[in-house]
C-alpha cells in the first residue's frame, strides 16, 4: 500500500491550493456563506466544467475523469483547509459514491454524467424514509432532517426504508411532494435542510439497483464519506496550526513574542502531532477506500474517530493561543471551531465510530 502521493497527484494538489487561495480566500468564504445558496456559483461552476474536480472519483463510463479516492481525499484536504463552501461533498462524496455502490448502471448513466460535469448537485438522504409500493412505482414518506445540502440539490438520493428493507431511489428534487425547509445552525460555511416526503411518487425506473437491497450500498457509500470527512478535517486542523503558529510568532507580549514562551510552545507542539497523526489516519482510509479492501468499515471509522478529535482540538487550541481576538468575527479562528464542532458528530461522533471499531475487533 502506497501512503506517497505521485508527482501527478502533487501536482492536482498544488492547483487546487493555488486555486482555492483565489476562490476561496476569508473574504470569498464570508461572501458566499452570507447569501440564499451558500456557495459562490461562478466559483462551482468552474470547479465543474473547467477543473473537472467534480468528476475525479467518478469512472470515464459515467463522464468523469476516472482517477481514484487517493486523489479525491488530496482535493479534500486543500478544500477543508479553505472552508471551501460548495455542494462537492453532497454531490461528489455522498450521492455519486451512493449510486456506484448501487450497482445499477441505467441509473449511473442518467445521473453520474450531470454530476460529473458540474450541471447537476446532488445529495444522499441516508435516513427518515419510507416506501411503500403504490401502482406500478413507490410512493415515499417521511422526513430527513439534517440533509447536507439538502436545499438546493438537484438529486435526492433516497434510502427508505420498506417492510425492513432498505432500498435506494434517485429521486429529482423537483418531485410533487418533495418540501425542503433550510436549517439555521452552527456552521454557516456549510448548509442543511430538512427534506419531507409527501406521498412523493415514482416510477419503477427511479430504483437504484434491486428493490430492498440498498443497504449494502448504502453502508459503502456512507464510509466512503467518512473517510472523505476525516480528509478535509485534516485540512482545517493543518490551517489551525498555521494561523497558531502565525499569530505566536506575531503578538508581542512582555516584550517578547509569545511563540517563544514555552506554554505557548508545547501546545503547538501537541497540535503538530495531532494533525499528523490525523494525516496518517485519513491517508490509510484514502488507500483502503481506493483498493476497495474489506477493512474499509474499520479505517472509516478510524479515520472519522481521530480526524473529528484532531480538527477540535486544534480549532480550540489556536482560539486559545489567539486570546480575546480568536472570538471576534474578523479572525477565521471561529469558522474552523464551527466546522469542527459540527462536522465532529456529522456521519457519526468519536464515540460511535470507538464504539463501532470495539465491536468489530471483538468479533
Amino acid at each position: 500500500m502506497q501512503l506517497a502521493f505521485t508527482e501527478e497527484q502533487e501536482e492536482l494538489r498544488r492547483s487546487a491550493r493555488a486555486f482555492l487561495a483565489e476562490h476561496a480566500s476569508s473574504e470569498r468564504v464570508r461572501a458566499a456563506m452570507a447569501t440564499e445558496l451558500g456557495w459562490d456559483a461562478d466559483a462551482w461552476k468552474r470547479i465543474g466544467a473547467e477543473l473537472g474536480w467534480t468528476g475525479v472519483a467518478i469512472p470515464e463510463t459515467y463522464g468523469g475523469v476516472g482517477l481514484g479516492f487517493v486523489e479525491l481525499v488530496g482535493l479534500l484536504e486543500e478544500m477543508g483547509e479553505a472552508l471551501l463552501c460548495a455542494p462537492f461533498f453532497a454531490s461528489v462524496c455522498m450521492a455519486a459514491p451512493a449510486l456506484l455502490a448501487a450497482g445499477d448502471s441505467a441509473a449511473a448513466r442518467e445521473w453520474l454524467p450531470a454530476i460529473a460535469e458540474g450541471r447537476a448537485t446532488a445529495t444522499l438522504v441516508a435516513s427518515g424514509a419510507r416506501a411503500r409500493r403504490s401502482g406500478a412505482g413507490f410512493a415515499l414518506e417521511g422526513e430527513a432532517r439534517l440533509v447536507l445540502d439538502g436545499h438546493a440539490a438537484d438529486l435526492l438520493v433516497v434510502a427508505a426504508d420498506a417492510d425492513g428493507a432498505c432500498s435506494l431511489f434517485a429521486v429529482p428534487a423537483s418531485a410533487r411532494g418533495v418540501e425542503r425547509r433550510p436549517h439555521a445552525t452552527m456552521d454557516q460555511t456549510r448548509r442543511f435542510a430538512a427534506v419531507t416526503f409527501r406521498g412523493v411518487e415514482v416510477g419503477a425506473d427511479a430504483l437504484a439497483g434491486a428493490e430492498g437491497q440498498g443497504a449494502d450500498a448504502l453502508a459503502r457509500a456512507l464510509d466512503l464519506a467518512r473517510v472523505a470527512i476525516a480528509a478535509e478535517q485534516v485540512g482545517g486542523a493543518q490551517r489551525c496550526l498555521d494561523m497558531a503558529v502565525g499569530y505566536a510568532q506575531e503578538r508581542v507580549q512582555f516584550g517578547r513574542p509569545i511563540g517563544s514562551f514555552q506554554a505557548i510552545k508545547h501546545k503547538c507542539a501537541d497540535m503538530m502531532v495531532a494533525v499528523e497523526s490525523a494525516r496518517s489516519a485519513a491517508y490509510w482510509s484514502a488507500c483502503v477506500a481506493a483498493e476497495a479492501g474489506p477493512e474499509l468499515p474499520l479505517a472509516a471509522s478510524l479515520a472519522k474517530a481521530w480526524c473529528s478529535e484532531a480538527y477540535f482540538r486544534c480549532a480550540a487550541d489556536a482560539l486559545q493561543i489567539h486570546g480575546g481576538v480568536g472570538f471576534t468575527w474578523e479572525y477565521d479562528v471561529h469558522l474552523h471551531l464551527k466546522r469542527a464542532r459540527s462536522m465532529e458528530q456529522f456521519l457519526g461522533s468519536p464515540a460511535w465510530h470507538r464504539e463501532r471499531v470495539a465491536a468489530r475487533m471483538l468479533g
